[in-house]
């Protein structure tokens, strides 16, 4: 049995003859709960506010982007994709993964479907996927204005949770995914809840927000109408979004779209559109259970027409049936209409914030603007480089006879290399103007200059076909592109206002590309129930659910 003494003055305890220090249970407690519920918030839960994704959405993407499966090249295998999600970034089930991808694919989840599905995707009923091993995938189109600039250096990047790779922190969407596709997540202590808009719409308030950085939530609402769910459906009410957009907070009520239709000589309520996120299957359940308890009289029947065009659910009246009545019931008592609370918050690096819209799209804006620089930076960085060997090229090939002559007279590649680092070799004037712009730190003294290494490897490895006069040409027409090249690069990095000109053109090419029309329509009064006494009872109506649908 071990023993075990504990010094109080020292805070130290014996056990099996070994010292440990001694922990307070409850502090240890506290500490590690934090710790797991930081963890949640940061690398699970919440999105980031540059691209508005969870660590696995992020992961899922970047996954695909690195193995080539883009919008123009075959489908493949889910199940291929999601092991590539496990077994490199994303260390957690396979069915999360799975479950993840598919939401991204799903058109009645996702306002821009990020992800291009083939196969059954699941359905607005409620019906899951097929497994992983039957369906197939690939990345949207507009996923490639997410990911493209990743091979920029644009953004940070971190190992993999072995440490063997690196993934993004973040990737350099060219458009505010966080408004556009919204999110929704419970971490510990706080959730999210972000509804999806509508991409013109966005996009039209962040070019205004890049031209008069100082303009309200406010005034952001009047291009912003609010939101616009893949589903539809109609938002009732301007109050809740007045809130949501100014306080990051806000509840807004959503009804279905509904239209009378005479069939068969009777009246009928056709609903081509319900509120998001609302289960079809279970709301046709609801409309027979409030119909065969009396809750809601006046329908004798009730049918699922769906389609692969839409929804189309019929409800057939009674003769003696008041029309508005019904339908005012409907709304009532049935999650026809139902209500969706706002809670903007997300990432900011690692500090969760609520968002109101003009905060949000600022921060877009900032981080696009950082990405454009980076991505400039990079792309200076390689034409100087590849410009500075056209420059070594062009002075070998104005001196070929000399330059054949050391490198005959040399023992080997070696010794050749350091003969022409050693000479100092002649400069035209029409090179001397490229080489400052190119390389500032090169010295040129009486039209004479040394090369460098990078230039001696490329003289060394010139083919001889780069001496015929054509070549020479071409030669001096790709150093003049490139300099022409960097000349533009060095006019955005040096202007703020050239810099917001290409992040608006960019944005107006990705509105040009993917923007739809509104979906859900905004009715700026509040829904007004109608006085249901007047209703006439005929007989009695059992509802029933069949295989059919609903009769």
């Amino acid at each position: 049995m071990a023993k075990k003494k504990q010094n109080k003055s020292k805070q130290l305890s014996v056990l099996d003859n070994k010292i440990y220090p001694s922990i307070d249970i409850t502090e240890e407690l506290e500490n590690s709960y934090l710790d797991y519920a930081m963890s949640v918030i940061v690398s699970r839960a919440l999105p980031d506010i540059r691209d508005g994704l969870k660590p696995v959405h992020r992961r899922i993407l970047y996954s695909m982007y690195e193995s080539g499966y883009h919008h123009n090249k075959p489908y493949k295998k889910s199940a291929r994709i999601v092991g590539d999600v496990m077994g490199k970034y994303h260390p957690h089930g396979d069915s999360s993964i799975y479950e993840a991808m598919v939401r991204m694919a799903q058109d009645f989840t996702m306002r821009l479907p990020l992800i291009d599905g083939q196969g059954n995707y699941g359905s607005m009923d409620g019906d899951p996927a097929a497994a992983m091993r039957y369906t197939e995938a690939r990345l949207a189109k507009v996923s490639s204005f997410m990911l493209e600039e990743l091979e920029y250096e644009t953004v940070a990047t971190r190992p993999n949770y072995d440490e063997t790779m690196h993934e993004p922190k973040v990737l350099p969407s060219k458009f505010p995914n966080i408004f556009v596709n919204g999110a929704s997540g419970i971490a510990v202590g706080m959730a999210t809840n972000i509804p999806p808009h509508n991409l013109g719409e966005i996009i039209d308030a962040t070019l205004l927000l890049v031209d008069e950085p100082d303009t309200s939530s406010k005034k952001l609402h009047k291009i912003v109408k609010g939101p616009d769910f893949p589903t539809g459906g109609i938002i009732s009410g301007n109050e809740g979004l007045l809130s949501m957009y100014e306080t990051g907070r806000g509840s807004v009520s959503v009804i279905s779209k509904l239209h009378d239709e005479k069939i068969k000589n009777r009246n009928a309520i056709v609903i081509t559109e319900i509120p998001y996120l609302q289960n079809k299957s279970k709301l046709l359940e609801r409309i027979a259970e409030v119909v065969n308890s009396k809750v809601i009289e006046g329908i004798s029947d009730i049918r699922d027409e769906s389609n692969k065009e839409g929804v189309r659910i019929v409800i057939e009246l009674k003769n003696s049936a008041m029309e508005e009545v019904v339908k005012n019931q409907l709304f009532q008592y049935t999650p026809l209409k139902s209500s969706f609370s706002s809670n903007m918050l997300a990432l900011n690096e690692t500090k969760p914030i609520t968002l109101n819209l003009h905060d949000g799209l600022s921060y877009f804006i900032d981080f696009r603007k950082d990405v454009i620089t980076k991505r400039t930076v990079f792309k200076l960085n390689k034409a100087r480089e590849k410009a500075n060997l056209l420059i070594g090229l062009a002075i070998a090939v104005n001196s070929i006879d000399q330059v054949i002559s050391l490198i005959k007279k040399s023992k080997n590649p070696l010794e050749a290399k350091e003969k022409l680092l050693d000479k100092k070799w002649p400069v035209k004037s029409n090179i001397t103007q490229y080489i400052k712009l190119i390389n500032p730190n090169t010295k040129v003294q009486a039209n004479k200059i040394h090369l460098d290494e990078n230039q001696a490897k490329a003289i060394l490895e010139l083919r001889l076909q780069k001496l015929t006069a054509l070549e020479r040409e071409d030669l001096l027409n790709s150093l003049k592109e490139l300099t022409d090249d960097i000349n533009a690069y060095l006019k955005i990095l040096n202007s703020n206002k050239e810099l917001l000109k290409i992040l608006k053109e960019e944005l107006i090419e990705v509105k040009t590309n993917f923007a739809t029309p509104r979906k859900t329509e905004i009715q700026t009064k509040d829904f007004q129930d109608i006085d249901t006494e007047d209703l006439i009872i005929e007989e009695d109506v059992v509802i029933t659910v069949s295989h059919q649908g609903y009769i």
